[in-house]
């Protein structure tokens, strides 16, 4: 999951919405899968260049513009970015959200105030995102609730969980006590694994176990304030999830994590499998 537009409260831009990515999922291998989604970055730059949009980043690396469509217009933007790079949108690269929706979730009501799309229920939020995907190849989507709207995340699963990832971040936060009720309630159907939200290694794999127990998918995930630390590499590859979110295509300390990938399939060789 590459991070290439930014809104909430990782950037001063006019989203939202917290990650607009990008999932290279079409190619066969991870080196290919890096260029995709490098190639697709660079085509951004020069899609917002022309837009007369900012291209400073956020703390993830993506880009923050002040964008005058709003959240909308990312999805758009990265339709562009996908196209211009020469690739197919939803058959090469997919797009995954993280709304992060417990930023903007105040007096039970969801305010999307950046944009200018007002206030909405829980009901509107999994209608929102019905819609975009009618539009757009959504396959994933974080926190598409606040971390305390269980209500929200059942209805969300019910609705679009057989067509899409709903992923639990806040939800769960890597603790198997709540992935466990998440199961049970089917609350989502995936999982955000972060190493240090737990504590250690082996709570980490405790927070798996249920995952796929279950049948879920699971993300080994990054934090904002990263170091060039590489081991989420290893740790991704070691579980077999076929997923990790590290942010975007630029800053170090997230490239690192990219180029251990990249080492990690070389060294394995014929015997690498990209994806789950």
């Amino acid at each position: 999951m590459m991070n290439v537009l930014n809104g909430g409260k990782h950037a001063d831009s006019s989203l939202d919405f917290q990650e607009f990515m990008i999932m290279p999922n079409g190619a066969p291998t991870l080196a290919k899968a890096l260029r995709y989604g490098a190639e697709t970055f660079q085509a951004l730059t020069k899609i917002l260049h022309a837009r007369g949009y900012a291209t400073s980043v956020g703390d993830e690396g993506g880009f923050a513009p002040q964008l005058k469509g709003g959240n909308e217009e990312a999805c758009e933007l990265i339709i562009a970015a996908i196209e211009k790079a020469g690739y197919k949108p939803g058959q090469d690269i997919a797009i995954a959200l993280d709304p992060a929706a417990s930023s903007f979730f105040e007096d039970g009501k969801y305010r999307l105030t950046r944009s200018g799309q007002g206030d909405k229920s829980a009901a509107d939020m999994v209608a929102l995102f019905q819609s975009w995907m009618g539009k757009y190849p959504i396959i994933s989507i974080e926190d598409g609730h606040a971390e305390n709207d269980w209500a929200g995340f059942k209805a969300m699963t019910a609705a679009l969980g057989d067509r899409i990832q709903i992923l639990g971040d806040d939800l769960v936060v890597t603790n198997p006590h709540y992935i466990a009720r998440a199961i049970e309630e089917k609350a989502c159907n995936a999982a955000l694994i972060k190493l240090n939200q737990i504590g250690t290694v082996s709570e980490t794999v405790d927070a798996i176990h249920p995952c796929r127990k279950a049948g879920w998918g699971f993300v080994i995930s990054h934090r904002s304030g990263e170091t060039e630390d590489t081991f989420m590499a290893d740790f991704t590859v070691a579980m077999g999830g076929g997923q990790i979110k590290t942010g975007s295509v630029c800053r170090s300390e997230r490239i690192a994590k990219y180029n251990r990938l990249l080492e990690i399939e070389a060294e394995l060789g014929t015997a690498a499998v990209f994806g789950a």
